[in-house]
C-alpha cells in the first residue's frame, strides 16, 4: 500500500442499472470504507430489484484498457473481481491482473443474480477455476457458489467447502453463510480455520450483499488489514448494510444500504430550531 495517498481499490465487475449490486454497490462500499474506488466494467446489465432483463459483455480489449488506464495514472492497492459472464472475459481479467503488480485480489465468484438470472456460463466457470482463482488472495463464495465451484455434495459441511475452495488455488477461502440457517462465514487459509459469526436481519434487505462483502474485504486489504481481520470487518459492515437495507426501493428484494440513507435523510430533513 502506498501510504502517501488515499488507498485505491479497483473493481472489475458488471454494472447494475438498478444501483443495488455490481460496480454501483462496490463504489458505495469503497467510499464507506474511506478508500478511493476505480472501475473496469466487464458487462452492462439491464437490471432492477426484480431481475435481469439483458446483459451485454464489454469487449476483452476494453476491459484490459480500462485497467491499464487506472494503473498508469492512479494506481491500485487492491482489486475486487465480480461478475465475469464469459470465458473471454475471464481471459481478459487474467491478462489485466498482470498490470496491477502485487495488489491483493479478492474474487467474488458471481454465478447467479438474486433474481435467479445466470451470470456465469459453464465455459466461464471452468476458466474461472483453472485460470483466475489461483491468482486470488481471497475468494468469497456463498455456500451454493462453493458447491458449484468444487462439485461438492450436500453432505459436505461449510468448513469442508472452505477447504475445498482453498484447494483450487487462492491463498484464503471465505465461504459466506447468508444462505444457511445460521449466519456464519468460514475462513480457511490452508492452516487455520475460523468461524466468523454474524446476525440475521429478516426486516432488512440483502440485494448486493455479496458485492458489498467482497468490496469491503478488498478495501480492508488496501487499508493494511490482514486477511482474517479484513474478513471479520467485511461481515460486520455488510450486516449493518443489510440491517439498514432499503426494502421500499423497487418491487423485488431491496438493496443493502451501506450509508444508512434513511437515517441520514431523517437527520437532513429534521427542521432546525427557529425554522
Amino acid at each position: 500500500m502506498n501510504t502517501n495517498r488515499i488507498p485505491t481499490v479497483l473493481s472489475i465487475a458488471g454494472s447494475d442499472s438498478g444501483g443495488g449490486a455490481g460496480i454501483q454497490a462496490d463504489l458505495k462500499a469503497f467510499a464507506a470504507c474511506g478508500v478511493y474506488g476505480t472501475t473496469a466494467i466487464t458487462a452492462i446489465t439491464a437490471q432492477n430489484t426484480a431481475g435481469v432483463s439483458a446483459v451485454e459483455a464489454v469487449s476483452p480489449e476494453l476491459i484490459v484498457a480500462q485497467v491499464r488506464a487506472v494503473v498508469e495514472d492512479i494506481g491500485v492497492d487492491a482489486v475486487k473481481v465480480g461478475m465475469l459472464g464469459t470465458a473471454e472475459t475471464v481471459g481478459a481479467v487474467v491478462t489485466a491482473l498482470d498490470l496491477v503488480g502485487d495488489a491483493p485480489v479478492v474474487i467474488d465468484p458471481v454465478m447467479v443474480a438474486e433474481s435467479g438470472a445466470v451470470l456465469l456460463d459453464d465455459e466461464a466457470r471452468t476458466a474461472l477455476i483453472e485460470d483466475l482463482l489461483p491468482l486470488a488472495a481471497v475468494v468469497t463464495p456463498n455456500i451454493p457458489e462453493a458447491r458449484a465451484l468444487t462439485g461438492a455434495g450436500e453432505e459436505d459441511s461449510q468448513e469442508d467447502l472452505a477447504r475445498e475452495v482453498r484447494a483450487l488455488g487462492p491463498e484464503v477461502a471465505v465461504v459466506t453463510g447468508g444462505h444457511s440457517d445460521r449466519v456464519v462465514d468460514i475462513y480457511f487459509d490452508g492452516v487455520h480455520a475460523a468461524a466468523i459469526h454474524g446476525e440475521r436481519y429478516p426486516d432488512g434487505a440483502a440485494h448486493g450483499s455479496g458485492c458489498t462483502h467482497s468490496s469491503v474485504l478488498a478495501a480492508m486489504f488496501a487499508l493494511g488489514r490482514d486477511p482474517l481481520r479484513a474478513a471479520e470487518r467485511a461481515r460486520q459492515i455488510t450486516e449493518e448494510a443489510i440491517r439498514a437495507g432499503l426494502r421500499e426501493i423497487g418491487r423485488g428484494p431491496g438493496p443493502v444500504d451501506i450509508f444508512d440513507l434513511k437515517g441520514t435523510e431523517a437527520t437532513i430533513r429534521r427542521p432546525r430550531p427557529g425554522k
